[in-house]
């Protein structure tokens, strides 16, 4: 969506010139955060402990699958891990594609067609 009208462009370019149309018009375009990348097709079965405060990896490029190890901070800037607390200690299927609805929990996301079809994180097509 462009957030300039013909006005703004023709009163920017002729007061600041063209290249600074288009550093505004990508810096607007930078703000869509990346999409995750994915590091697993099943979910991963963790033992949780009640209180305990959680980090979940949203991004899929921490080495600490399912949880975060900060790789979002440079490789997938915009993404943020979530953080929950269980209220009790419990044994969960956390999600590892990255794309499930009911985050951090695994809903069978992994099962659709455009997960099944996608290279792991990592993977070379070699």
């Amino acid at each position: 969506m462009n957030m300039l009208n013909k006005l703004d462009h023709r009163w920017i370019r002729l007061t600041l010139g063209q290249h600074w149309i288009t550093a505004l018009v990508s810096s607007k375009l930078s703000t869509i955060p990346p999409e995750p990348v994915i590091p697993s097709k099943k979910p991963f079965k963790v033992e949780l402990v009640g209180g305990k405060r959680y980090s979940w990896c949203s991004c899929g490029h921490s080495k600490k699958q399912p949880f975060c190890d900060g790789a979002h901070k440079t490789k997938a800037q915009g993404l943020s891990p979530l953080r929950f607390v269980p209220e009790k200690d419990s044994t969960v299927w956390l999600c590892g594609c990255k794309y499930t609805n009911n985050q951090p929990y695994c809903d069978g996301t992994h099962k659709q067609d455009f997960i099944v079809s996608a290279p792991l994180h990592g993977q070379t097509n070699s």
